[in-house]
């Protein structure tokens, strides 16, 4: 508007100084104006900081107004000043700059050589300005109430979401405990009441009393290594950028496992030839959830099924790291091969339920199905490697 009205402004000024003062007007406002709403972040605070500002710009448009005349739109356009002043400095700044506004209006309506309005008519602008500073320190206080509205919701969700973290921390310390601590001292509890029994025997045989109670003592040595293992890997998963080789890890815990159990596991590697390429490495927290959910799968064909046979696969095909554990055990009747957490819950078996979780946990994919010609049971693990920079952007 500003730019509109520069021209009726120039030639209704005065020769000379007249002239120039009004140029100076025009490009003061206008570069002011256009200042402001190109970055308010950097000179908003400023004028925030100093209400001279906003009038000394009142002031040089003040000029334009005497020179354009009350008839021009940017008389129209000079009731936003009062509108500002309410946004930035509340009421009190509203009502300096409407009374300032006006006063500038009544002056450019006694600088007219011939009036012709009626005192109404010339009454219209400054009252205009007086609402329009009023709207302004109103529409400043809603915002200001939206504002700690929007704080207050803001904190709500921030406790929300840490309550949620810990919950879902709490759960991952239990899938923890589950999968590893609390089988081994389950074992130690079994070893020691064979124990006790062997020594209140009425007819007790020194070397079975010895063979139960080096189980024992190797059971809760075992114990230790394992919460030693998991104080370790949870530590070693919050270290930004590291990778681990999560095949030769397979490799490696199915090892340990034949060792501990005596049971006949064995492990291949399915990607040969079939353009996967490779071994990956992937972030701690997803080896540290395909080795415990392996582990889980063995544990299970080896003490529940009763399996004579267990084979470990794994290897990437297609972009997927995938990882299967394939025995000939007895099997579960009636498991469905996607994951129903709640029939699983309710069917008590929680350490499928925490198998589904953990692959959740990672965006993999687990699934149950029948082995071989019918017989046992075969849990599949599918992680794509597509998902292997999301998970290092959250690790960093």
């Amino acid at each position: 508007m500003i730019a509109v009205a520069a021209p009726s402004a120039l030639l209704n000024a005065g020769p000379g100084w007249g002239v120039r003062l009004v140029g100076i007007a025009v490009v003061v406002t206008f570069m002011v104006s256009y200042a402001l709403f190109r970055d308010w972040e950097r000179f908003g605070p400023l004028l925030l900081r100093h209400p001279t500002l906003l009038a000394a710009d009142t002031l040089f448009g003040a000029l334009l107004l005497v020179s354009a005349g009350p008839d021009t739109t940017l008389a129209y356009v000079s009731v936003c000043t009062p509108l500002l002043a309410g946004l930035i400095y509340g009421w009190r700044g509203a009502a300096v700059f409407a009374s300032l506004q006006g006063v500038i209006l009544l002056l450019v309506h006694a600088t007219l050589d011939n009036p012709h309005t009626e005192p109404a008519e010339t009454l219209i602008l400054p009252g205009l300005c007086v609402i329009a500073g009023a709207v302004g320190s109103s529409l400043r206080k809603l915002m200001l109430h939206l504002g700690e509205a929007t704080r207050a919701l803001a904190a709500v969700r921030a406790r929300l979401a840490v309550t949620e973290a810990v919950d879902a921390e709490r759960a991952r310390l239990a899938r923890e405990m589950h999968d590893s601590v609390a089988k081994t001292l389950h074992g130690v509890a079994l070893a020691a009441d064979g124990l006790a029994c062997s020594a209140g025997a009425a007819r007790m045989d020194p070397a079975l009393v010895k063979r139960q109670a080096e189980l024992v003592a190797r059971s809760a040595r075992r114990a230790a290594a394992e919460s030693r293992e998991l104080l370790t890997d949870l530590r070693r998963e919050g270290e930004p950028g590291r990778e681990v080789d999560v095949l030769a890890e397979l490799a490696d815990a199915v090892r340990a496992f034949r060792a501990r159990c005596g049971a006949p596991v064995t492990y291949s590697r399915t990607d040969e030839g079939g353009g996967g390429g490779g071994l990956p490495s992937v972030p701690p927290a997803v080896a540290r959830q395909l080795l415990s959910i392996t582990e889980e799968a063995m544990e299970n064909a080896h003490r529940h099924a009763r399996a004579a046979r267990v084979d470990v696969r794994a290897g990437v095909r297609c972009g997927v790291l995938t990882v299967g554990v394939r025995d000939d055990g007895t099997g579960l009747p009636g498991l469905p091969a996607a994951p129903d957490l709640d029939r699983l819950r309710r069917s008590g078996h929680f350490g499928l339920v925490g198998m589904a979780e953990r692959a959740a946990s990672v965006g993999a994919r687990v699934s149950f199905g029948r082995g071989e010609r019918g017989r046992g049971t075969e849990v599949r693990v599918e992680w794509p490697l597509a998902s292997r920079r999301t998970e290092a952007g959250h690790d960093r």
